[in-house]
């Protein structure tokens, strides 16, 4: 389960929210924590056109009794309004929070941002040993290499590995996790240093973490700051599992308990870990047969553990260094300013474009909280909640009705998150004034193609023409053994001819699922994704 939310303090003279103590429920795919569904609306606005008859059947159906609909379409060239309902009404955006600030990020870093990641020397050269200390000054780099395809675009699958504990079908990348982290190494090597006569640093002070947003970003990232876990089933039933895992960093450690049961069975496979998160376990069971399960664990140091993979990696390429690789990260030893000290190696990342494409297509929570912070670092501050006001005079601009528009954090996790469906139109028309509109636009999820739409309306009509983000908030209801379901919602563009695009919302808040399993959220899922095909096809006359 993903931590408690945590009220914000603020530097700034904001009034705080008094009294609101939500819990917090499972993170499932599009994918934000429980709230609750909002207070009872004015009857909804007229709807400019009649609705497919194939929508209101969606909208009827027994998971949707107490539940609310939102409904929202316009052409973003002509103006002209084709569906409005609950328009100008707040609702929990889950995930679709993300248009809001991954747009705030890619305005302020630019599409064709690269954040480049350096190692410095510092201390004395003698032939090829450096009488110092190596400093790795961490940038805010998502992914660091460990997704980078040799193209240069990010990689990603249709279920991301971070939520692998909660949402059946997650899978990795091909890629390795320590591959930036090892081409500096190597570069390192190729500057001429042989040896290290000090220390290894990670220099980790371009923002403070802030524990309210959660996932929690750090300036330094490898691998989402988990470790992944993968158990193969055994060659029949009642023998062990198989295990692999990644990256192998010391002083990490893994051992696995779970058993083959016969095929057919569910896999129940749990995670624990120790208090610093180094020891890791896996118990339960796996059917035979069956295909490999992956589960994550937090690295709970990212700090000290980019530390020991940096000094790893360095010995992998041929340079020694004295320190010890196990250990705190220095941070009290770094110099105050790098001016005129060696860069010895350099990281470079993809174009930030490819790190809003990931965020959006899978929903990556720890990459939209931290647009928050590296929003706030353009303007010199270290605290992430200073990158608020930069998204709020982004909006601005944008001609968002910003105070349609509730935030506390990147992701759309934070309970206190809402925006209406004019207000997400508004972003959404935004991008499709400007020269990148085709560029943000491929950047969502496309329905029966890709990211959270993968596994949508494979063989519809609409496939490839619904280009939109996902968002889901659900918890559960003990009282009667089910999923409550405090929003699902798509926001983004219908093709309605060819070369030309709808903006469009279509969400519930307040829905409920037959029993506790999480299939019956995915099955809401798929409904609202019909409801934006039915839209699209309406739009485009093809019924």
């Amino acid at each position: 389960m993903p931590p408690s939310v945590t009220p914000r303090t603020s530097r700034r003279s904001i009034a705080r929210p008094l009294g609101v103590l939500l819990a917090v429920g499972i993170a499932i795919t599009g994918l934000v924590q429980v709230a609750p569904s909002p207070s009872p609306s004015p009857s909804p606005s007229p709807t400019p056109h009649a609705l497919d008859p194939r929508i209101t059947s969606i909208m009827r159906k027994p998971d949707y009794r107490y539940a609310r609909w939102g409904l929202f379409q316009r052409n973003p060239e002509t103006g002209k309004l084709t569906q409005s309902r609950y328009a100008d009404q707040f609702f929990i955006p889950g995930s679709t929070a993300k248009l809001f600030s991954v747009s705030g990020t890619w305005h302020t870093l630019g599409g064709d941002h690269r954040f480049v990641t350096p190692v410095h020397a510092v201390g004395q050269r003698r032939n090829t040993t450096l009488k110092g200390n190596l400093y790795l000054v961490a940038q805010g780099d998502l992914t660091l290499g460990g997704r980078t395809r040799k193209n240069g675009t990010v990689a990603f699958t249709a279920v991301d590995h971070t939520y692998a504990n909660a949402v059946p079908g997650a899978t990795l990348t091909p890629q390795d996790p320590l591959a930036g982290i090892d081409q500096l190494a190597r570069q390192v090597r190729h500057s001429g240093i042989r040896r290290v006569d000090g220390d290894v640093a990670i220099d980790a002070r371009l923002f403070r973490p802030d524990p309210a947003l959660a996932p929690t970003p750090t300036p330094l990232i490898i691998n989402d700051n988990v470790i992944d876990l993968l158990t193969s089933p055994g060659a029949e039933a009642g023998t062990p599992a198989g295990l692999d895992w990644r990256p192998k960093v010391a002083p990490y450690h893994v051992t696995s308990s779970v058993r083959t049961v016969a095929a057919g069975k569910p896999a129940d496979i749990t995670v624990s870990s120790s208090t610093d998160g180094t020891r890791i376990r896996l118990s339960g069971t796996i059917a035979a047969g069956s295909a490999p399960v992956l589960r994550v664990s937090a690295i709970k140091d990212p700090n000290a553990f980019g530390r020991t993979a940096l000094i790893e990696a360095l010995k992998r390429a041929g340079v020694e260094v004295r320190a010890k690789a196990i250990g705190p990260n220095p941070a009290g030893h770094v110099p105050k300013s790098y001016q005129g000290v060696p860069t010895v190696a350099r990281y470079t990342s993809p174009v930030y474009a490819e790190y809003a494409k990931l965020i959006l297509k899978v929903s990556h929570n720890l990459g939209a909280n931290l647009g928050i912070c590296l929003m706030a670092t353009g303007t010199g501050s270290t605290h992430c909640e200073d990158g608020f006001p930069v998204l709020a005079t982004f909006l601005d601009r944008a001609r968002v009705e910003r105070k349609a528009v509730q935030l506390a954090d990147g992701r759309g996790g934070n309970p206190a998150d809402r925006t209406t469906p004019r207000a997400l139109a508004q972003i959404l028309t935004f991008w499709q004034h400007t020269a990148e509109a085709r560029r943000f636009r491929t950047s969502l999820p496309v329905l029966g193609v890709d990211g959270t739409l993968a596994d949508s309306c494979r063989s519809c009509p609409s496939r490839g023409k619904v280009f939109a983000k996902t968002g889901t908030a659900a918890g559960g209801d003990a009282l009667n053994d089910r999923l409550a379901v405090g929003a699902e919602t798509a926001a983004g563009y219908l093709e309605t001819r060819p070369g030309h695009f709808d903006v469009f919302f279509a969400g519930v808040n307040g829905a409920s699922t037959p029993n506790a399993a999480i299939n019956g959220v995915l099955a809401i899922g798929n409904d609202v994704a019909d409801v934006a095909a039915h839209l699209q096809q309406q739009a485009s006359g093809h019924h």
